[in-house]
């Protein structure tokens, strides 16, 4: 979990209250404390990614795969037919 784009989204405030929010309800259907790190890498892997697409333009942020990603896009061959 320390890649830049987790620690970006670390640093945003309402990013860490839904993780918050994600550790109280993991917790309570365990019956113990999860712990923020592992509530974090549970939030960041089911739902950072639809976070982003709802708010990550507020915060200059895109999904993975979009034009302002650090991701490349796999080249294609043209079809012709």
């Amino acid at each position: 979990m320390t890649n830049t784009r987790t620690k970006d989204l670390l640093r945003i405030p309402e990013v860490v209250e839904e993780i918050n929010r994600h550790l109280w309800i993991e917790s309570e259907k365990s019956n113990s404390n999860i712990g923020f790190e592992k509530a974090a890498e549970d939030w960041i892997s089911r739902f950072s990614r639809d976070w982003v697409i709802y708010h990550g333009s507020s915060y200059g942020i895109g999904p993975r795969g979009s034009a302002d990603s650090d991701v490349k896009k796999k080249r294609r061959a043209k079809s012709y037919y």
